[in-house]
């Protein structure tokens, strides 16, 4: 099994959940973040007055699943969040040792 964690520019997010639900990935998790890459932050203007927003909203989206789907997810987490401009985010696949669903006690594979 493995876990992916994505972190992607939150209006990619419609794009990416249809993404997996066509290759069958049903299920994830998403969390707000804020951080900074290479964009390094950006300059807004408000009521006038030049400031620099440092720590970029984004999204950041968490799924298990089994070892064999991994390389589809991952595909369609790129295809749906590319835009081809820095900021785009990235994709971290980590193993999973365990897994279980809490209501059933199913584990391992199974519990995805």
């Amino acid at each position: 099994m493995k876990w992916i964690v994505a972190i992607i520019q939150p209006h990619r997010l419609d794009a990416v959940r249809d993404a997996l639900n066509d290759v069958g990935i049903h299920g994830l998790t998403v969390s707000e973040v804020r951080g900074y890459g290479r964009q390094k932050g950006q300059t807004e203007i408000y009521r006038g007055a030049e400031y620099e927003i440092s720590y970029l909203p984004k999204l950041k989206l968490e799924l298990a699943v089994a070892s064999a789907d991994a390389a589809k997810t991952i595909d369609a987490i790129q295809g749906a969040a590319k835009t081809g401009k820095i900021g785009d985010g990235k994709v971290f696949v980590l193993d999973l040792k365990s897994a279980m669903r809490i209501r059933t006690g199913e584990t391992g594979s199974d519990a995805l």
